[in-house]
């Protein structure tokens, strides 16, 4: 990603623009722009800096889907699944499950296998196996064994979500298209048709209309508030998903653990990732600002009482997270009281000159782009005849950590003095990495690079505070700040990190 753009050096006229930079709108990028269309994507704030940043970091077919009679969505996502592991490997890793089956909880046995031999059949190749509950717990010794009968062992897949977002964008840039972070827009119409969009860039105090033969609106939790988009955008029903996220040596997993909770039966889980462990989630009905959720004292309680009930010996405390984070799903209303039995298919709608996407699943972000550009071909023929439907990523690239999370760029960093190639604190992540992305991805804000770019912000104690002296000098110098406003940057992130992320009180 080069420089970041200024809004005067964007072209006065688009072929499309899309608004939104989180996972739908990345996928539409990365697909329009190999199928040849001139392509703008503009984001708000920070790409995937919404929900495409706080997703369970799962890519799964949805065991729970199918248990509502969602089939078709299960055996698109099972699809899906495969093929992201195929084509972004080193990004999206396969993820070993267990599924402890304890005497006196649900599930039963029979009934799992039942459901993961369906599983298995979508995906087209058995990974499902039945454990005795001493094969489980030589996998997985913090296992509650008291009760324990055995355990479904399957498989699914786990990614860092932002970094999805990222190598799409990085993706749809090489085949010709731009992408802006912190610029707002706003569709502008006349009596016919929406015509192009207004954009402020507040950091800067630019603003500067474009023109477009077709708008997007793929906003995802903010689809039906976008201002003077014409009428159409379904109902939302905001859904919070919250998180804790441990240090591996307090909880120790070598697989991803699946369970229900014995308050309500709804699944719940916890998985290694970069380093750490994510735990939950909840699914809430969301009422306050979309731009800023976080966890509530009633989550963490609910999460506790989970972790509890499958590792009792362990003795965990809610003081014992690295950090804590809750993303806002985008759910399309449809009149369940139960919040997880709303539907996760995306919806689209349309108005002369405006297409709009929300709800969907990060699994399936492929199949939704596809489904939009289908509809935008009406206007954009040329939709139809370019290069749809090939890899996701550049071919040729190691399927290891580094090829997967930034493609051809990681040879640049490979190749970075051997002083930067050890891995910081507890966190797999080196600081060649942390000073590529400074100079090449649009960071705007320290936080862009610490909870997004990266995930230290989130796998390190503190937030990765103790960090900071080592990115004064490489941030200073890439990105032309001032000692003042590296100052200031440190400032915004530790009260952001604080507000946001800071683990919850013993």
């Amino acid at each position: 990603m080069p420089e970041r753009i200024t809004l005067q050096q964007l072209d006065d006229h688009y072929d499309l623009i899309v608004i939104g930079g989180g996972i739908t709108g990345a996928g539409i990028f990365r697909e329009a722009a190999r199928r040849g269309v001139r392509v703008l994507l503009v984001e708000a704030a920070d790409f995937a800096s919404g929900t495409s940043s706080a997703s369970s970091k799962l890519v799964h077919g949805g065991l729970r889907y199918l248990k509502n009679g969602d089939w078709r969505l299960t055996l698109e996502s099972v699809r899906e699944r495969q093929r992201l592991l195929r084509e972004a490997a080193g990004l999206v890793e396969p993820l070993p499950f267990l599924m402890p089956i304890h005497r006196d909880r649900r599930p039963g046995r029979w009934l799992m296998q039942i459901g993961l031999r369906i599983y298995d059949a979508m995906a087209g190749a058995r990974r499902s196996f039945w454990l005795s509950a001493q094969q489980a717990v030589a996998r997985e010794p913090v296992l509650r064994a008291g009760t324990l009968r055995g355990a479904m062992l399957y498989e699914d897949a786990s990614t860092d979500d932002a970094r999805l977002v990222l190598r799409l964008l990085l993706a749809g840039i090489a085949d010709g298209g731009v992408a802006v972070n912190y610029v707002s827009a706003e569709p502008v119409s006349d009596s016919e048709r929406v015509r192009g969009v207004r954009l402020r860039d507040d950091e800067r105090g630019a603003v500067r209309e474009i023109a477009a033969r077709l708008v997007i609106n793929a906003t995802g939790a903010w689809a039906d508030r976008l201002a003077n988009a014409p009428p159409g955008a379904p109902t939302l029903r905001p859904l919070r998903g919250s998180h804790l996220v441990f240090a591996s040596r307090s909880l120790p997993l070598a697989h991803a653990v699946t369970w229900l909770h014995p308050h309500d039966g709804r699944p719940i889980f916890a998985h290694p990732w970069e380093g750490a462990v994510v735990y939950g989630t909840t699914d809430l009905d969301h009422d306050d600002e979309l731009s800023s959720p976080r966890i509530t004292a009633a989550e963490i309680d609910y999460l506790m009482v989970g972790l509890k009930a499958q590792f009792p010996d362990l003795s965990l405390r809610a003081g014992d997270a690295l950090s804590s984070y809750a993303g806002v799903r985008p759910v399309v209303a449809g009149g369940h009281d139960d919040p997880s039995r709303e539907s996760r298919e995306s919806a689209m709608w349309a108005a002369p000159g405006l297409i709009g996407i929300t709800g969907g699943k990060l699994t399936t972000f492929r199949v939704t782009a596809n489904q939009v550009l289908q509809t935008a071909a009406a206007e954009l023929p040329q939709l139809l005849q370019g290069r749809g439907d090939g890899p996701l990523f550049e071919t040729g690239m190691a399927p290891d950590r580094l090829g997967g999370r930034y493609g051809a760029a990681a040879t640049e960093i490979r190749a970075m003095p051997a002083v930067l190639q050890t891995t910081l604190a507890d966190t797999p992540y080196r600081l060649a990495e942390l000073i590529w992305s400074l100079r090449h991805e649009a960071i705007v804000h320290l936080d862009d690079l610490l909870l997004r770019r990266t995930r230290i912000g989130l796998v390190a104690a503190n937030g990765g505070v103790d960090l900071l002296p080592l990115l004064a000098e490489p941030a200073c110098v890439a990105l032309g700040w001032s000692e003042t406003r590296w100052r200031q940057e440190c400032e915004r992130y530790r009260a952001l990190w604080q507000q946001r992320h800071a683990p919850p009180a013993s």
